[in-house]
């Protein structure tokens, strides 16, 4: 029998884990002991070195898939590093009664804004309370009325004399609501009505008129005598007032001034308060007086306004904390990341001059501030201009909350005035940003500057080597999984299992999957099982992870089955039995995305005499994608090598995947390709029940490929859907055994004979399987001529023959027009 194929026992197609190597009864065992960084012994020195490296620059690129666990577990290494930093300030904003429009920055010792915030809201309540109080006590109202009295007794003296002046003239003063009227009187002292006046002889009226100019001008004199003693007696009321209410103002601020004496800027901040309130003490008093109601309205309004204004915005409020804070923005946007400024319902009527500070509102940066901010860098780019700021935040460190964030800009609501430009606030935080293999590297390339800036990367594996330790520590996993989620306990077999499953999803032996996310949903479902199945308090068994894997299959292969129904009503035209010249079964693999299969193709091949070369015709019509492309061609180079020694080789040959309409990538099937072609040359059959993948490289080494467990198992659900008869199997690369996780059902055929797994380290001992002769290929020791390299050269020597009787040479092809893809 001529060298050929291995096949591989029943116990090297797949890793079968021992329950009893994982050294519990029950996952419940594992609970409380700590969950370390499976597999990711590289990422995770890589971030906690970045987090705590507190220079500036040096942010976190965190890369890997998604499920791998990326976020959750930078998360877990934020909080553990923020418990070992002090907590951050308070960061309030401040009214500036210089500068309205811009509010100040005042930070305060972590749980002091709180109490300054609650001093001053109880300094307003009181000064409403108190203040009329005080103007109402009767030591006030005495030395008010002291002052109005002497005043008073000032302005009768001024009236008396000029009521004397007028008497002197025959004239009388008539003071109405603080009027002044002339009325001229007759010969007895009575009042001269508009008819007696104007009888009064000319001469008479010319005197009253030269007069009564004099009274106004004697008026005029005693109004500008009275205006600085009006003047005097305000100014000696407001300092009266100021002396009574100055004290219960200075006694209301001495809880805030006392929560931070250091804090110079708030020193100076509530010295502007006591002075603007002691400005102010007409709006602490109710109003009584005409249009009262009205009056007093106003009056309050004007102090809410007042009392808001010297009130603090506590922007951030970190009392409470016993660490740094760590944030998890999912929603980043504007408003949200950057801050924001809230113009409320009456935007279009906003007075920049009396806005309030408490419409500012921190975004997740500020109030980050001391500690960690985790972001993803797909949710910053979907959200427009958002981006550029942090990229010129990263630049600045510094952060100042704008209009445009919430309202006018980009990204905002629209519809504010541009008003309040609050004092930029030095901020220093550790971005944590998350981001795909791609998106890391695209930022490499397009943005250099804000790339620099995260000199930290945190490159999480999508696979691991297994060991033990990993296995343990999978238990770990499944076991804190059961513990958060009060999901019952899983027995080691079932834990067993889910490691198998593990490496299936590694496609290796030897490494398992680092997508935990797919092992927790597995954990919930095989939990669901079990609570169906049992009642509580039992433990999930293998069984319950069997009928998970089952029903998460069934949600998802409705096109295979599709697919596979094609074969066994016949549609799709597949042989499995038997021998056939120039045709091979080959194993191709489907992704769904969120579901792979394989399904078997057939390959055809056909040759003879000619000058055309190998056509490949998926690349002819455009249905091949470049990789595939490259097999071929490197398919080509290997057989124009392997027949060197018959050059020029007059050959047309064609290859083609048989019923494929939705195109062909890969060179997993050049081996396949190669095969069907050596067939056809040399007129061997090759067997049908065995179906081919593998690539090749120019020396005819058989290469590794993908997705292998899926193509055997699309090839075995054909197989047996049809019925085994023992000759059917599938021959895949040597180099792929470690990667061989195939399904149950399919090690029970191989130990009762009936299926069977071939490797082949070279495509001569392939071809020696698939037809039953020797290869012929170099370090054969078979008589070439019976071998199949030797059947095909003489098929090639013929084609030439036949040429050249025909008279077809190169040279009369070289006006020819060819076609190529």
């Amino acid at each position: 029998m001529p060298a050929s194929a291995r096949a591989l026992p029943a116990h090297q197609l797949r890793l079968t884990i021992d329950p009893a190597t994982l050294g519990f009864a029950s996952t419940a065992e594992l609970t409380g002991q700590p969950l370390p960084w499976i597999g990711q012994e590289r990422a995770e020195a890589a971030a906690r070195f970045g987090l705590a490296m507190q220079q500036p620059d040096y942010h976190l690129f965190v890369l890997g898939d998604v499920g791998s666990g990326r976020a959750s577990l930078l998360h877990q290494a934020m909080q553990a590093e923020a418990a070992r930093r002090p907590v951050p300030p308070d960061l309030c904003y401040l009214h500036d009664f210089d500068a309205p429009e811009r509010p100040r920055v005042l930070r305060l010792p972590a749980g002091q804004g709180r109490l300054l915030r609650q001093a001053l809201l109880d300094m307003g309540t009181r000064l409403e309370a108190e203040v009329p109080q005080h103007l109402a006590n009767p030591a006030f109202l005495a030395d008010a009325a002291r002052v109005e009295q002497r005043w008073q007794a000032q302005e009768n003296d001024a009236l008396a004399a000029l009521d004397a002046f007028a008497l002197a003239r025959q004239l009388r003063l008539v003071r109405t609501n603080g009027q002044m009227a002339v009325t001229p009187l007759g010969p007895r002292g009575q009042p001269l009505n508009e008819a007696e006046a104007r009888v009064l002889p000319p001469e008479r009226r010319a005197a009253i008129a030269r007069d009564e100019d004099a009274l106004r001008a004697e008026i005029d004199r005693f109004a500008q005598a009275m205006r600085p003693l009006e003047r005097e007696r305000d100014h000696a009321l407001a300092a009266l007032r100021r002396a009574v209410v100055q004290p219960l103002v200075q006694q209301t601020l001495q809880g805030a001034r006392q929560i931070a004496p250091q804090a110079t800027r708030l020193t100076q901040w509530l010295d502007q308060v006591e002075r603007t309130l002691l400005d102010s003490i007409d709006l602490l008093e109710p109003y009584y007086g005409e249009n009262e109601a009205d009056a007093e309205a106003d009056r309050k309004d004007d102090l809410d306004d007042l009392l808001a204004r010297c009130r603090v915005n506590l922007a951030v409020d970190n009392g409470g904390r016993s660490g740094a804070p760590v944030i998890v923005e999912d929603n980043p946007q504007q408003r949200t990341l950057m801050g924001s400024i809230d113009h409320g319902a009456n935007a279009d009527d906003a007075d920049p001059g009396q806005a309030d500070v408490s419409a500012i509102h921190a975004g997740s940066l500020l109030r980050a501030h001391g500690g960690f901010i985790l972001l993803h860098l797909q949710d910053l780019a979907a959200e427009e201009g958002l981006w550029p700021r942090v990229r010129r935040f990263l630049r600045s460190r510094r952060l100042q909350i704008s209009d445009d964030a919430g309202n006018g800009g980009p990204g905002g609501g629209g519809g504010a005035p541009a008003g309040l430009q609050p004092e930029p606030v030095d901020v220093d935080v550790k971005i944590v940003l998350v981001g795909s293999v791609e998106e890391y590297y695209a930022l490499q390339d397009n943005d250099p500057e804000a790339a620099r800036r995260f000199r930290v990367k945190v490159d999480f594996a999508d696979r691991f080597l297994a060991t033990p330790a990993t296995h343990r520590a999978t238990a770990l996993f499944v076991a804190q999984c059961c513990a958060q989620r009060g999901l019952p306990h899983f027995g080691p077999e079932a834990v067993a299992l889910l490691i198998e499953q593990s490496h299936r999803e590694a496609d290796d032996q030897g490494r398992q999957s680092a997508r935990f996310a797919q092992a927790e949903a597995l954990v919930i479902e095989a939990a669901a099982q079990c609570s169906m199945r049992s009642p509580a308090g039992a433990l999930v068994q293998a069984a319950d992870v069997q009928a998970a894997l089952a029903a998460q299959r069934l949600r998802h292969n409705q096109t295979e089955e599709e697919l596979h129904q094609t074969l066994a009503e016949g549609e799709c035209l597949i042989t499995l039995h038997g021998e056939v010249v120039g045709q091979v079964n080959a194993l191709s693999q489907i992704d769904l995305t969120d579901y792979r299969f394989g399904f078997p193709v057939r390959i055809t091949a056909r040759s003879f005499a000619g000058q055309e070369g190998l056509l490949n015709i998926d690349r002819e019509v455009h249905m091949s994608g470049p990789i595939h492309d490259k097999g071929v061609l490197i398919l080509h180079g290997y057989l124009t090598a392997l027949f060197s020694h018959v050059a020029p080789l007059a050959l047309n040959a064609s290859i083609v995947f048989e019923q494929e309409y939705s195109g062909v990538e890969g060179d997993s099937a050049s081996c396949a390709e190669l095969y069907a072609l050596l067939s056809s040359l040399s007129g061997l059959p090759l067997r049908q029940g065995i179906a081919v993948t593998g690539a090749l490289n120019q020396h005819g080494e058989v290469l590794p490929v993908g997705g292998i467990n899926e193509k055997i198992e699309g090839w075995f659900q054909a197989c047996s859907t049809a019925g085994l008869d023992g000759t059917q199997g599938v021959l895949i690369p040597a180099r792929n055994r470690r990667h061989l996780m195939l399904a149950r059902p399919i090690l029970d055929a191989v130990e009762r004979g009936l299926f069977h797994v071939y490797t082949a380290e070279h495509v001569a001992e392939g071809i020696a399987l698939l037809t039953g002769q020797a290869s012929g290929m170099a370090g054969a020791t078979d008589d070439v001529a019976d071998t199949v390299l030797g059947r095909a050269e003489q098929t090639l020597r013929a084609y030439r023959r036949a040429c050249q009787s025909a008279g077809h040479t190169r040279a009369g092809r070289s006006g020819r027009g060819r076609r190529r893809g």
